[in-house]
């Protein structure tokens, strides 16, 4: 069974709340009170549609016929007055505390160079990571060029931590986006590595990483090197700066980080995001 499969049967809302819980350490938001039977049933919000900016709102409708202010209908043998041309509804593209929080004083993972950045903070034992990677990669092969997209792996300490050295060790090695999902499967599929189960050693992860063309001793020792050692740091730093405290969170240009009600809608909010960088915000 691959991970996609495995996705599917495990998108169910109970168990996603389990394991966001798991990657996500926090308080649960109070369940919303039932509305009276009586009581009037909320009108629909406006949807997005396709990729465009989803409609603000508090934008004025327009008035509907009838009402105190319509203009009135012309007399028999005038000619129609033209008809102004309705104001266009303002656009929203993300909203603050809703679509993202604004980190302040917060940095790009590496320089822009005219790119828009986008951070996908993660780490393989991360449950919840599992379950996103198949959105995120649907989601990140139709970015367009202007957007590099860039996986940082948490060190949260414990049994995390090895994943950050073997993510680093596979990079430096030129096979950790060969090897991505593989990883994530040996974790939560097959389980032949232990994640949070347990304490899996640079040998352990070493022969996962074996079927991706690493050799084993030679990975082992690079999860132990300066250059893997430098990145770990520097991973850490980021993540501490941009107070990124679950997995899998989403930055963009090291200033936005994306909120979501689920995988789908953080996605969602961080292609909103994106345009509003783009558009100059």
């Amino acid at each position: 069974m691959n991970l996609r499969a495995v996705s599917r049967l495990v998108l169910a809302p109970a168990a996603l709340a389990l394991l966001l819980a798991a990657c996500q350490p926090s308080e649960p938001a109070a369940p919303t009170p039932a509305p009276a039977a009586d009581a009037p049933a909320p009108a629909a919000a406006p949807e997005a549609v396709g990729d465009e900016p989803a409609l603000d709102p508090a934008a004025p409708a327009a008035d509907a016929a009838g009402s105190p202010d319509a203009a009135p209908a012309p007399a028999a043998g005038d000619s129609a007055a033209p008809q102004a041309t309705p104001a266009t509804p303002a656009a929203t593209f993300a909203v603050q505390g809703e679509h993202y929080d604004l980190i302040q004083g917060g940095q790009p993972f590496e320089p822009l160079d005219g790119k828009i950045e986008v951070v996908e903070v993660f780490n393989y034992v991360c449950p919840a990571c599992a379950m996103f990677q198949p959105l995120v990669n649907n989601w990140k092969a139709q970015l367009p060029a202007d957007v590099r997209f860039t996986y940082v792996p948490a060190p949260f300490g414990g049994n995390w931590d090895p994943y950050v050295r073997a993510y680093y060790a596979a990079e430096a090695m030129g096979i950790a986006d060969k090897a991505h999902d593989g990883i994530f499967q040996a974790i939560h599929v097959e389980r032949s590595l232990k994640g949070e189960r347990g304490t899996d050693s640079p040998q352990d992860i070493a022969r996962a990483y074996a079927k991706f063309g690493a050799d084993p001793a030679q990975f082992a020792s690079t999860m132990a090197s300066f250059t893997v050692n430098a990145k770990f740091g520097r991973a850490k730093q980021y993540i501490a700066q941009q107070r990124a405290n679950s997995t899998p969170t989403m930055i963009v240009n090291g200033r936005y980080r994306v909120k979501g009600r689920n995988f789908e809608d953080m996605l969602q909010n961080t292609d909103r995001v994106i345009a509003q960088v783009r558009a100059g915000g």
